[in-house]
């Protein structure tokens, strides 16, 4: 069995969670990181939802593809299902990613884009109701803000820089930038 590629943009980046060969940076054209999706499981509730990344169209998004030994897909495919589906915003599917490697190559990868039409999509939200949504909503994976912050500490980590989430942090990590 041929061996699975996963492309990761967050939180699956630092913490996979699974079995895997390689790691490797790689870009996926087409769609973008973005913090468009209400979250209503993990970092919010439904009374109170938090925002989380999703893969949303148009652009590129620097990120991690895996490769996972082909004898572990369907226990990969399963895990990621389970962790990635809890509300079905998100859309499994195929994308080409280009590997950050000296031959560069393309590669199918296995990922999870935003569905547009699912009432959890919030699309593109201003700032100041961004840092109102994440600074008061906490989830089973805990509290809102340190998934932002922690996010943009990881994506440092690997040369990373979005804009959208460091604008973010900056409001999250210190209130006197609300102020100003």
């Amino acid at each position: 069995m041929d061996d699975l590629w996963v492309f990761g943009y967050g939180s699956l980046m630092w913490r996979p969670g699974f079995v895997y060969e390689e790691a490797v940076p790689g870009v996926l054209h087409g769609a973008h990181r973005s913090l468009c999706i209400y979250s209503w499981v993990h970092r919010g509730t439904q009374e109170r939802p938090g925002l989380v990344l999703g893969l949303d169209r148009g652009g590129a998004c620097r990120g991690m593809a895996f490769r996972v030994a082909g004898h572990r897909r369907a226990e990969v495919i399963a895990y990621l299902r389970a962790r990635e589906q809890a509300t079905l915003v998100y859309l499994e599917a195929e994308r080409r990613v280009r590997l950050a490697e000296t031959a560069r190559r393309l590669v199918p990868a296995v990922t999870y884009l935003v569905d547009r039409t699912h009432e959890q999509y919030a699309g593109v939200l201003p700032l100041e109701r961004q840092v109102d949504i994440v600074k008061g909503a906490v989830g089973q994976s805990g509290a809102n803000p340190d998934y932002v912050l922690n996010t943009v500490s990881h994506l440092r980590e690997l040369n990373i820089h979005d804009a959208g989430l460091e604008a973010l942090s900056a409001h999250l990590a210190d209130p006197a930038v609300q102020a100003g």
